[in-house]
């Protein structure tokens, strides 16, 4: 029986290079149109205030020219260039007494280390800011500089802080009649909600944001909200509508001639059609928006664009084109000195490599990442990257040197008070100490989790920790409290409208109704599980499903439908060949998988006395996994050719055919292993030697021991 754990054990989104279109609105800068009266000395002559004045007025004006000049630099992700033009203007307005100008600059400069993910920064000048704007009463400059403060917060994954300053910004709004700025706040807290996990309370609320937008002709918060609702049903999996909105923003973006929106709209067409496995779509999106990035001369979003294409030709197998993707990412960052997004892209070449098998590569990727993302003292990303190491050495079976990055994920989590990171890093570490048979350990570390998810109210991470509990106590044995568990990740998931997170329970509950022997239930839920699977269109998922429902119908006795199911399970498993194990958190082997789904078979067919067909079944299982064997062990360009081959299924006819041309005797076993429990846990194994001998006249013959 194929037992998975339900890890969210992730390769962190920090290296994603997703470019959602989020409408954080963190710049609102006014250029003031008054400024504080100037206090001459008293024995100044008319001449000299004359000339002092001019010279008041001459520096304002190119206070203000640099003020816009720092926001046009800004539009097109000039970011370091626009904190140059801001920190000259707030010399000036600072010479010149001008609190307006101070206030507004100092937001622009706020906004630009947010950019450049420097958050502690962008905080320091936005709370400068929001003091100015506060003193000066200017109410506006005080909404848009509470939401630029919400954004570093929401940055930093403190959502409690982030809410706290939007819903400020949104009663500001309120009073003041600031319609756009309260779409705005609406919108900024449906990110929030999002982020939590509760996709139905950020959909509420962008549908606000967007009524708003619609209702004072605020084409652009339109744009942007439609485009923020695309990427909700995006992470609810809900890919029709995620499409549907990201057209309409699209739409919107090419009607406003919003350039940089329209590549951001066709960069989430991309992501979305590259989830549904519509690779060729999603390039031609990809590449759309990438030649909108060039033409705009916005380097950074070339940068981000290039390490789409490169994670869509990794899905499809070009390991070549990939790499050469992510290395331009990574030159454009050297190049424009994004230290940022140099180590985002290293971080990219480590998932690739992570992703081929290859994981000392991945190490070696992870560490440079690690340690640009230290000098830039980004510990947020710095969090991220070892929790990335710590899943390459999970999968080397090295856990002790994994539970070692994840102990200092977690260290700096709860230094910098990053309770999702802190949530992440112990459910890693759970995961560690289940994949070691520490199974109390992982309880801890799980409920550890658990206990902040609630606290944080992330209810998608509640819910993966919930599932992860359950899948701890199902390996003790417990199967009672492991439905539990289950049974309460299956509520959250369908509140949340997380597909993939209840078709995941639904499968936990049939693999521990099917450890007590109640194979009714054990059916019902393993053919949910399936429907799901095959509604978000999860293929790995749906493998799982086909192999463990067939295990349940074949101990219940039904053995034509388990045949059948079996059967189908090894056509999904041999679709995916080399990609299984990337869709999704488990990270498993076709090679492990299929040596669970082919046995099994084995048996189903050998209880039905068709023994020619297990033969068969053996010989299609040993074929497909040394291809895979081979494709583990030779360079990316060669693994991406052997995969494209199909593989010649072996039939008996081949195999009488070989015995007789050779007139030689085959011989072929296979081995069956058996799990016995005593009590619910797993006590020892026994194994069945089944044997098939072929002679050179064609007559098999069948024997097991």
């Amino acid at each position: 029986m194929i037992t998975l754990p339900n890890l969210n054990f992730i390769i962190d989104s920090s290296f994603s290079m997703r470019f959602h279109n989020i409408s954080l609105s963190f710049l609102a800068l006014v250029i003031a149109t008054a400024s504080t009266p100037i206090n001459f000395s008293l024995w100044a002559s008319p001449g000299e205030l004359r000339v002092l004045a001019q010279t008041q007025a001459d520096r304002k004006a190119e206070a203000d020219r640099l003020l816009k000049q720092g926001k046009e630099q800004y539009q097109i992700s000039q970011f370091e260039a626009a904190l140059q033009s801001w920190q000259q203007a707030l010399i000036i307005y600072r010479e010149i007494k001008n609190r307006q100008g101070e206030a507004d600059t100092l937001r622009g400069v706020g906004a630009a280390y947010y950019e450049l993910a420097d958050y502690t920064k962008a905080i320091n000048y936005n709370q400068q800011s929001l003091l100015i704007a506060q003193e000066i009463k200017d109410r506006l400059g005080e909404g848009h500089t509470l939401r630029g403060l919400g954004n570093a917060y929401l940055s930093f994954r403190n959502y409690a802080k982030a809410i706290d300053c939007y819903q400020k910004s949104l009663a500001i709004a309120r009073e003041i009649k600031d319609r756009q700025g309260e779409g705005r706040s609406l919108g900024n807290l449906g990110i929030v909600y999002k982020n939590q996990g509760d996709y139905t309370k950020a959909i509420e609320h962008y549908q606000q944001s967007l009524v708003m937008a619609r209702e004072i002709k605020d084409r652009k918060g339109e744009e942007n909200v439609l485009g923020n609702l695309g990427v909700a049903y995006y992470e609810l999996r809900n890919y029709a509508k995620a499409i549907e909105y990201q057209q309409q923003s699209l739409a919107l973006a090419r009607e406003i001639n919003d350039r940089k929106g329209e590549g951001q709209s066709l960069g989430n067409l991309g992501l979305a059609y590259s989830d549904l496995g519509e690779y060729a779509k999603a390039i031609e999106y990809y590449q759309q928006s990438l030649v909108i990035a060039r033409e705009t001369k916005d380097r950074y979003t070339e940068g981000t664009f290039l390490g789409n294409l490169g994670n869509a030709y990794e899905s499809v197998g070009d390991y070549t084109k990939a790499i050469e993707y992510h290395s331009s990412s990574l030159a454009i960052a050297r190049e424009i000195k994004d230290r940022n997004g140099e180590g985002n892209a290293l971080g990219n070449l480590g998932n690739l490599n992570y992703y081929l098998g290859e994981y000392a590569k991945a190490i070696d990727y992870y560490q440079q990442s690690l340690a640009i993302k230290r000098e830039i003292n980004d510990r947020l990303d710095e969090g991220a990257v070892l929790g990335n190491l710590g899943n390459s050495y999970f999968s080397l079976g090295e856990y002790t040197k994994a539970i070692e990055s994840h102990q200092q994920y977690l260290a700096i989590a709860q230094k910098i008070n990053d309770r999702k990171g802190q949530e992440n890093a112990l459910g890693n570490l759970g995961n560690a100490y289940y994949a070691l048979g520490d199974y109390p350990k992982a309880i801890e570390y799980h409920s550890s989790s658990l206990a902040i998810a609630r606290e944080i109210k992330d209810l998608k991470g509640e819910g993966q920790s919930l599932g992860n509990l359950g899948n701890a106590y199902d390996a003790l044995g417990d199967y009672t409290k492991a439905i539990e568990y289950q049974q309460q990740y299956l509520v959250i998931a369908r509140k949340i409208k997380d597909r993939n997170g209840e078709g995941k329970a639904l499968g936990s509950l049939g693999l521990a109704y099917d450890a007590l022997g109640d194979y009714a239930k054990a059916i019902e839920y393993q053919k949910q599980r399936l429907a799901m699977a095959r509604e978000i269109k999860d293929l790995t998922g749906e493998g799982i499903s086909l192999n463990n429902l067939g295990l349940t119908l074949y101990k219940a006795g039904n053995l034509q439908e388990a045949e059948k199911t079996l059967y189908t399970g090894i056509e999904v498993w041999e679709s995916l060949r080399g990609r299984l194990g990337k869709n999704d958190s488990y990270k498993i082997s076709i090679f492990e998988v299929q040596a669970k789904t082919y046995p099994i078979l084995q048996q189903v067919l050998i209880a039905q006395n068709k023994t020619k067909e297990a033969l068969e079944i053996s010989e299609r299982g040993r074929s497909r996994a040394f291809v895979e064997l081979l494709a583990s062990r030779f360079s990316s360009k060669t693994t991406g050719r052997i995969l494209e081959n199909p593989v010649d299924q072996p039939t008996i006819s081949l195999l009488q055919q070989i015995a007789k041309q050779q007139n030689a005797t085959l011989v072929e076993y296979s081995i069956i292993n058996g799990e016995i429990k005593v009590q619910g846990k797993p006590q020892i194994k026994e194994s069945e030697l089944y044997i098939w001998v072929i002679k050179p006249t064609g007559e098999v013959t069948f024997l097991y021991v």
